[in-house]
């Protein structure tokens, strides 16, 4: 009888270590057949600290020293907005497959060139949108796509949070890409083209901070058949954050944190209301790992869920409200 050989342990790398690369860190732990083996940070101090915290193998001080570990399999970005390309491409080119944080970057151009550079190096790349593999999500996509509830007629989904302003922050800072629809508004308008696909025609409206970065967005994605979506984000208030799928039969209703692990209501016509619990027991960042790692072991060079093509459509559609609220980076 052969012995099965277990898959190789994929040694894994994060560049730029903020807060969300903490959270990643913390459920990279939690995958079988994963090591955390390299951060590098622009200080030292900082990728040797959090290197300690998650037990990596090396705590490098620049991206390129990373990039050029012959050991690492895979890389996490978890840049500001506006070094996403650069990162990936760095990566791209070293034979790293790359795990690049949402957004993929700052417009349709540069995603563009990303895709390119990785199919000419036949290298793993997927934009990091981990709302579509969180399991509330995809029960979701479910219940939408079988019509359980029959046709869906309107959405709402906003994303919205009050934090005081620092233009040093890069939520705030123009030049990193800063501002709600980037950072948060992509969330509610990804809740619209995974359920609804491509609008007929889009409306947006915006508020601006002193330094030209959107405060908070209002967007009607406008579909056939008088279907709409109203998509709101905001820095500047605090928001249900949630996603209300409204259909023929019923609503199914996203709670609060709809793009983080999170409970589903579902309210039939006839009064009925069930809450889901999906029980999770991780921040939920896991769960796109674990279909990453997949694809390494697979050899593939895409994701068949987040693929180029809905990469793509997201950033174009960000793009196309970012050309009627006027905002240029």
């Amino acid at each position: 009888m052969t012995k099965k050989v277990p898959p190789k342990t994929i040694n894994w790398g994060i560049i730029g270590l903020g807060n969300i690369a903490h959270k990643f860190a913390t459920d990279l732990l939690t995958v079988d057949g994963t090591k955390l083996y390299a951060v590098a940070s622009r200080n030292q101090d900082k990728a040797e600290a959090f290197a300690s915290k998650y037990g990596a193998v090396k705590a490098f001080d620049s991206y390129d020293a990373l990039a050029k570990d012959p050991n690492i399999d895979a890389v996490y970005i978890a840049t500001p907005h506006a070094l996403h390309k650069e990162n990936t491409l760095l990566c791209l080119k070293h034979g790293i497959a790359v795990l690049c944080e949402k957004p993929f970057a700052m417009n349709a151009n540069e995603v563009e060139d990303m895709i390119a550079v990785a199919k000419e190096n036949n290298t793993l790349l997927m934009e990091a949108l981990w709302t579509y593999f969180l399991p509330h999500y995809k029960h979701v996509l479910k219940l939408l796509e079988q019509k359980t509830y029959g046709k869906l007629l309107k959405l709402e989904a906003d994303f919205g949070f009050y934090r005081d302003f620092d233009n040093s922050h890069r939520l705030f800072n123009k030049s990193l890409g800063g501002g709600s629809l980037l950072d948060i508004g992509i969330y509610p308008i990804f809740a619209a083209l995974s359920t609804l696909g491509i609008p007929e025609n889009i409306s947006a409206t915006a508020n601006y901070f002193d330094n030209g970065a959107d405060a908070s967005c209002n967007m009607v994605f406008e579909y056939q058949n008088s279907v709409k979506a109203f998509l709101r984000s905001s820095l500047v208030e605090d928001t249900p954050t949630e996603a209300i799928f409204y259909c023929e039969k019923g609503i199914i209703k996203i709670n609060s944190m709809f793009h983080a692990p999170a409970t589903v209501t579902l309210t039939k016509n006839d009064g009925a209301i069930e809450t889901l619990d999906f029980g999770y027991n991780s921040i939920g960042y896991n769960y796109e790992t674990i279909h990453f790692t997949e694809l390494i072991h697979q050899g593939k060079t895409e994701s068949d869920v987040m693929t180029f093509e809905f990469s793509r459509l997201l950033i174009k559609t960000l793009d196309q409200v970012r050309s009627l609220i006027n905002l240029q980076y």
